[in-house]
C-alpha cells in the first residue's frame, strides 16, 4: 500500500504535513530535515524542488529556492541525496515542485528515479488537469506516484469533483486565492470556503496548506479536513533557528502554544 494511504487509513484527523525546499539552508541539509521532522512526530512531508520562477509562492520560499539553487541543487542532486531516504525515513514523501524542471529532466525519468528512492505522491501546482488526464497520469499510476491536486476558492465543483475522481492520496485545499505565507488567523471567507468543500463528501481525504503558522490556524485548517500543511512558518525557522533539530523543536511548540 502507497504510504500516504496506508497514514490516512490509520489517522484521519490533525496530520501535519510539513513543506521545505531540498537544499536549504544548506545543500546536504535535506535528509537532516526529513529525520529532525519524523523524529519530532511530524506525519508527512513535502520535500520543494527549487525552481527559479514559484509562481505560486510568497516571498519567503522564492528566497529559499534561490538560496538552494545557489548552494546546486538540482533534480540530479536531490536524487542523488534521497538514494537511500528509505533506511533512515518512514513517514510518507511528497515531491513539490514545478513542471518546468520536470519537463526538462523527462517526466518518466523522474517518476522512476522518485519511485526508487521510495516516494509516494507528486505535486506539481502549474501541471494542467487535463494534460495531466492526457499525457501524465498513466506514467505517474504506473510507478505507483500519487498526483496530489490543489484546488482554491475559485476551483468550479464541476472541477473538484473531476480531480476528486481521478487523482488519489489527498487533495491539497489551498486556504485562499495568494501566493504561500503565514497568517495569523482565517477570515470568514476562508471558514465559508472550508464548509462548503466539507459538504461535497469528496473521496479524498483533503490538507488545508497556506496560512497555517500557529495553534489557531492549524487547528482551523483541521477542524475542517484531516490536517494541516505548513510551509513558509517552517522555512523561516530554518533560517533563524541555530540547527535544523531547533527549527524543528521551534515548530512544534509553536503549533501547540495557545
Amino acid at each position: 500500500m502507497n504510504r500516504i494511504d496506508n497514514l490516512f487509513k490509520h489517522k484521519s484527523k490533525d496530520i501535519l504535513s510539513v513543506y521545505f525546499t531540498a537544499g536549504y539552508p544548506n545543500l546536504d541539509d535535506t535528509v537532516p530535515v526529513l529525520k529532525a521532522l519524523e523524529r519530532n512526530g511530524v506525519n508527512l512531508v513535502e520535500i520543494g524542488i527549487p525552481f527559479s520562477d514559484p509562481m505560486a509562492d510568497g516571498a519567503v520560499i522564492q528566497a529559499s529556492a534561490t538560496q538552494a539553487l545557489n548552494n546546486g541543487m538540482s533534480l540530479k542532486v536531490l536524487f542523488k541525496q534521497l538514494k537511500d531516504v528509505r533506511s533512515q525515513v518512514s513517514i510518507p514523501l511528497v515531491l513539490m515542485g514545478y513542471f518546468n524542471p520536470i519537463l526538462q529532466f523527462g517526466f518518466e525519468n523522474f517518476c522512476s528515479e522518485a519511485k526508487d528512492c521510495g516516494i509516494d505522491g507528486l505535486i506539481i501546482p502549474d501541471l494542467p488537469y487535463e494534460q495531466y488526464i492526457k499525457h501524465y497520469k498513466q506514467i505517474a499510476d504506473s510507478h505507483n506516484l500519487h498526483m496530489i491536486m490543489l484546488i482554491t476558492p475559485e476551483t468550479s465543483e464541476e472541477r473538484i469533483h473531476l480531480i476528486d475522481e481521478n487523482s488519489n492520496g489527498f487533495i491539497y485545499m489551498v486556504s485562499s486565492a495568494s501566493v504561500t505565507g503565514a497568517k495569523s488567523t482565517f477570515g470568514d471567507e476562508n471558514v465559508k470556503y472550508f464548509e462548503r468543500i466539507n459538504g461535497m463528501n469528496l473521496r479524498n481525504p483533503r490538507l488545508i496548506g497556506f496560512g497555517i503558522s500557529n495553534k489557531k490556524t492549524f487547528d482551523s485548517a483541521c477542524a475542517y479536513s484531516s490536517g494541516a500543511i505548513i510551509g513558509s512558518k517552517f522555512v523561516t525557522l530554518l533560517q533563524s533557528e541555530a540547527s535544523v533539530d531547533e527549527a524543528v523543536q521551534k515548530l512544534v511548540k509553536v503549533l501547540n502554544e495557545e
